[in-house]
């Protein structure tokens, strides 16, 4: 086999394989968001929230951005959220006409209670990694990420 068509089997193998992960942790993400009652992007945007908040809460524009979904849809579901009691939506200090969100204590209480189950889910799935193949694997991925957003503007605006 050609040079060439070994790379192009390589690149489809790892895209079938990232399609095949990204559904598995859809199927994960749904499983986690049933045992607390949520849909799965509901679920979602909890834990954008947990992982963007740094004390001071998080903007709809920072959630839709890390979930790479509308601002008006987060708004939405956030708004549900707070009914359910599992966010504080509050306006922001620096300009009123924005929230910030961030998660109650209901919504840390239960999924802390997942945490046993969540630690199990993640030694099963990595399996066989060790923290350094897992460091250098997350820098590959970013970088592909990265890559991957170059490699769609490019062909959005008919560059490639």
């Amino acid at each position: 086999m050609a040079d060439k068509q070994k790379i192009d089997r390589a690149v489809r193998d790892f895209i079938w394989n990232i399609v095949e992960i990204h559904s598995q942790l859809e199927e994960i993400h749904k499983s986690w968001a049933q045992l607390l009652g949520l849909t799965e992007p509901q679920w979602l945007i909890l834990m954008a929230i947990d992982e963007l908040d740094e004390g001071r809460g998080v903007s709809g524009i920072a959630v839709a951005g890390k979930l790479r979904i509308h601002p008006a849809f987060v708004t939405n579901q956030t708004k549900k959220l707070e009914t359910m009691e599992f966010l504080a939506r509050e306006p922001s200090l620096d300009d009123a006409r924005f929230v910030q969100m961030s998660l109650t204590q209901k919504a840390c209480a239960e999924i802390s209670k997942l945490s046993i189950k969540r630690e199990a889910l993640n030694s099963t799935l990595l399996d066989g990694l060790d923290e350094a193949s897992l460091d250098y694997l997350n820098k590959r991925l970013t970088s592909i990420a990265k890559n991957s957003r170059l490699a769609s503007q490019k062909l959005n605006i008919g560059a490639l």
